[in-house]
């Protein structure tokens, strides 16, 4: 096993180790919930920046997507949790292939449309009309799978998931070929990579993981509302965390979760008048100082990072 793989499983199993131990240790079990949550679209934003260039803005339609899709499920097949996930999965992973023309833009044209596209589903969720399918702008209620404990212990296994494939991708050929595409497609062409492919793979895969962690976001909450699952603040956080710990990294959005997130709830609680103004200014010195986030400051130390 190389050293990268090495490091990867390291990080794996620290996430295991910390996910199991820290409910003992702190009893805010929805502010771990969050971490877990938080972590994993964080690598989900990562599989598609980090590795084709492409800023999802509307990544959360994605975790909407498969949070209704396990609403469904339950609410109307009576589905168990396991099989309502796969759903959710399902549902987030066809909205995306729905989606993969939009790869044909690029830059803030990309990341407009995709804005939209997920405002898009949000208004058809929430519309009036269908509220005998997705209980419009109502609200779901699945109480009969209410399992806190369980649905943690699945979430832990997604962040793992999605941290498995971002170390997929930054060690493999495919990873390296997407690469290739994302700093200069027309050579990656000329050298025989299917660019098209490459990049619809990347697109499916990021909404495979943003819709598995929407669907036990769901299942773990079990009452929420259009507004709460296609919120801006999961894409806001979500790209926020990936591009301060640095993207294109197994361990960067892991990083920017810890330290941000836990700033976040730091500063909220204690000092909620500073928050934005150190929160901002914070973001803005890390754009200005370190633009390829956290980890290329470790390397500048001599420090490896997966």
């Amino acid at each position: 096993m190389s050293r990268a793989w090495r490091n990867t499983l390291a990080i794996v199993l620290a996430l295991i180790v910390v996910a199991a131990v820290a409910p003992r240790l702190y009893q805010n079990h929805l502010l771990l919930f969050n971490f877990i949550v938080f972590v994993t679209l964080a690598q989900g934003v990562n599989v598609l920046y980090g590795f084709t260039g492409y800023l999802p803005f509307g990544y959360v339609g994605f975790f909407g997507a498969g949070a209704y899709g396990f609403a469904t499920a339950v609410m109307h097949w009576h589905a168990a949790p396991a099989l309502a996930l796969v759903v959710g999965a399902l549902v987030s992973v066809v909205f995306g292939a729905v989606l993969t023309p939009t790869l044909r833009l690029s830059g803030a044209y990309f990341a407009i449309a995709n804005l939209a596209a997920a405002l898009a589903i949000e208004q058809i969720v929430s519309n009036p009309a269908l509220t005998e399918l997705t209980k419009g702008p109502y609200g779901v209620s699945l109480p009969d799978v209410f399992a806190p404990t369980l649905s943690y212990a699945v979430a832990v296994g997604i962040m793992v998931f999605a941290t498995g494939t971002v170390s997929f991708l930054r060690y493999s050929r495919f990873g390296q070929a997407l690469q290739a595409v994302r700093d200069d497609p027309i050579s990656a062409a000329t050298a025989g990579i299917n660019i098209g492919r490459a990049r619809t793979i990347a697109w499916l895969l990021s909404a495979l993981i943003g819709g598995l962690i929407g669907a036990d976001f769901a299942w773990y909450v079990t009452v929420f509302f259009p507004d709460n699952v296609f919120g801006s603040n999961f894409t806001i956080f979500a790209l926020v965390f990936a591009l301060f710990g640095g993207v294109g990294t197994v361990l960067g959005p892991i990083l920017g979760v810890l330290l941000l997130y836990g700033l976040y709830n730091y500063i909220g609680v204690s000092t909620p008048q500073y928050f934005q103004l150190i929160f901002g200014s914070l973001i803005v010195a890390l754009v200005l100082f370190l633009p390829n986030g956290l980890t290329s400051l470790l390397r500048r130390w001599g420090v490896g990072v997966a």
